[in-house]
């Protein structure tokens, strides 16, 4: 099936925000009178949220309730500092104008919220550009739940088996997969050591964003 659309996640594929998350975990553990982590132990685990990224400062089980209060905190400093160092990944920008002129729409499926989402996408515009914004509270579900994926192929008026979904986690292509649609692994994102994209089952994977271009005429 001809591929007329390109969906991608946020975080780790589309924009490298690392920079700025690292920094508000940094300086919540700063606050409570802990060391600050290395860039290279946070970066791993970015695409994973601020939820995972408390759990990996504080050595905290999920679900431990001292969490809940670490992470209103990082919320609010990562807010005040959302795109102080973030930018798209290199090659993004020419990826995306290349997919306008081609005529394949292209859209943004995120887990991450809408008031942290939307800054982001109107820095860069984005917004006004991306045929949708599925942020992780559009819906009740988020991924690896295919939902999000299907809704935006609804907002567009196009059939799953046309699109792909590009990302950098393993509920990414899940959901992708649950969806119906084609996968790529973004593998210039977040990777903890603990993840074997090879096992995931994608379609493929791209080692940089411009890739994206020679896959899709392949």
């Amino acid at each position: 099936m001809k591929i007329r659309t390109i969906l991608f996640d946020l975080d780790g594929t589309l924009l490298d925000t690392a920079p700025d998350l690292a920094f508000a975990l940094n300086a919540v553990l700063q606050e409570q009178q802990r060391p600050p982590l290395p860039f290279s132990k946070i970066r791993p685990h970015i695409s994973h949220g601020g939820e995972a990224l408390v759990r990996l400062g504080f050595n905290l089980a999920e679900g431990d309730p001292a969490s809940k209060p670490l992470h209103t905190r990082l919320v609010e400093i990562y807010s005040a500092h959302i795109a102080d160092h973030t930018k798209p990944f290199d090659g993004m920008l020419e990826t995306l104008n290349t997919l306008d002129k081609k005529g394949i729409n292209w859209g943004i499926v995120t887990n991450k919220p809408a008031n942290l989402t939307m800054p982001l996408l109107e820095k860069f515009k984005f917004a006004c550009h991306s045929a949708c914004n599925i942020c992780g509270d559009t819906l009740e579900e988020k991924k690896p739940h295919p939902a999000p994926l299907l809704y935006a192929c609804e907002l567009m008026q196009i059939l799953p088996e046309n699109c792909v979904y590009v990302g950098d986690a393993q509920r990414d292509i899940e959901a992708g997969q649950r969806a119906g649609m084609r996968t790529l692994i973004a593998s210039y994102g977040y990777f903890r050591q603990e993840d074997h994209p090879e096992t995931w089952g994608a379609t493929g994977s791209i080692q940089q964003p411009l890739a994206l271009l020679d896959w899709i005429d392949r």
